[in-house]
């Protein structure tokens, strides 16, 4: 989890990938309109399969603990 940042001036202040300007957002999003990781590195070549896999354990941990919340 290292590998996302949250900065207050930069992109809203969301999370984003070790402090560059590709949010977590960016990367679902891109992942769920069915980029596959290679064509998502291919656009961006800053991103590492590393940056990929903790964007997606960002948003699953985020999951669980809103679930979690929720169910207390």
């Amino acid at each position: 989890m290292n590998r996302i940042t949250l900065e207050p001036g930069k992109r809203g202040g969301r999370p984003c990938i070790r402090g560059l300007r590709i949010t977590v957002y960016d990367v679902l999003s891109m992942l769920s309109s069915g980029m596959s990781q290679q064509e998502i590195q291919d656009d961006f070549p800053e991103l590492t399969h590393e940056d990929i896999l903790a964007a997606l354990a960002y948003a699953a941990e985020r999951e669980h603990q809103i679930y979690s919340y929720r169910v207390q």
